[in-house]
This record gives structure tokens, sequence and C-alpha cells, in this order.
């Protein structure tokens, strides 16, 4: 499995507009959320071993997080024609199965992937209250057979304190993760196959 860091987008960038399908066939889109203290965007996928590492994690902090206000809204931005476990339908199946309670998105023509400049799976935004980027980073310190737990402390800290008002963590780890599956001839020029941030 190769490893892709996330690219660290500039902190206080306005977070790229969207609109894309939910699971359950409603238009999700970033004005959606301008009244949200912040907002978390998340891009995950189905198959991807660092998502499903993490996956209940993600359930328990969309939970926890909704609860305060917080914006949540996970995408999927997989080249599905040769992914198939990452279509759509089977979207579907993955909120049934791990209890995600924020919206999951298909953006299928990966320009909201460009957009974030995402990376990798899970890839992380977390905006403001204005939706200005707070952090960009991992969820925390857990990999997939490295034994250290999954406990979202990275994540969950800075959404705390942007919750408090507080200045950004100084100190943010890129995410590492499964690249996303570009289709053919459109990986975007900012995309390091070699996994270097």
């Amino acid at each position: 499995m190769v490893k892709t860091a996330s690219t660290m987008l500039p902190l206080g960038t306005s977070a790229p507009d969207f609109s894309l399908i939910n699971v359950d066939g409603t238009s999700v889109s970033l004005a959606d959320f301008s009244q949200s203290k912040a907002l978390l965007v998340m891009f995950i996928c189905n198959h991807c071993p660092f998502v499903k590492h993490i996956a209940d994690e993600l359930a328990a902090l969309g939970r926890d997080y909704q609860a305060q206000g917080v914006g949540v809204v996970a995408i999927s931005s997989n080249d599905v024609s040769n992914h198939p476990e990452d279509s759509p339908e089977q979207m579907i199946h993955e909120v049934e199965q791990r209890g995600y309670t924020f919206p999951y998105l298909y953006d299928d023509d990966q320009s909201v992937a460009k957009a974030y400049r995402a990376a990798c799976t899970p890839d992380f935004f977390l905006f403001d209250g204005e939706q200005r980027l707070f952090y960009r980073g991992q969820l925390d310190d857990s990999r997939p057979g490295n034994e250290i737990a999954v406990d979202g402390r990275d994540l969950r800290a800075a959404l705390d304190a942007a919750l408090r008002g507080e200045p950004a963590p100084v100190e943010q780890t890129p995410s590492i993760g499964c690249n996303i599956k570009w289709i053919a001839d459109s990986e975007p020029e900012y995309f390091n196959p070699n996994g270097v941030g």
C-alpha cells in the first residue's frame, strides 16, 4: 500500500465551494454550513485500509462535534470505474454499516478534491466559523499496524480550539493514507505519487 501525504493547504484559505449529492439523494453545499461554528471536510472512501482503520472514530467524532454545532461532511472522490467498491451505491452501505451521521458526498468529476488540493484518504480540512482553514492534517498518530490506539487526538484538539476561539494549533502533522484514485490522465499538478507531502 502506497502512503501519500496531505498537501497542507495554507492556513487561512477560504473553504472552496462545493455542491454534491449525498447518499440520501439530497444536494449538500458549502452554503448549508454558513451558520456552523466550524466546518470539518473529510476526504475518505470505502475501501482504503487507512480509512477502515479509523472509521469508528470518524463516526464517533461526527456525533460528538455535530452536537456542538460543527458542520461535518465527508466526500469520496475516487474513480469508481476502477474502484467499484467506492461507488455511490456502496457508499450507502458504508454509511449504514459505520453509523455515519454526517453527509457522505460523491465527487464524481473530482473537481472538489482538486479545489481542496486533497491528496489522500483520509484527508482532513477544518475551517473556523468564518470558513477559513484552521487545521489540516492527521486525525492522530495511529496507522494500520502501528499498534497506536485510534483516539482522534490531533483533530479533536483542533476542533476544541476552534470552538473555544483559540489560535490554530502550531504543530500540524500531515495526514497519511492511500492516494486518491484519480481518473486516468487527470492527476492534479500538486499530486506527488511518491507520497512526499
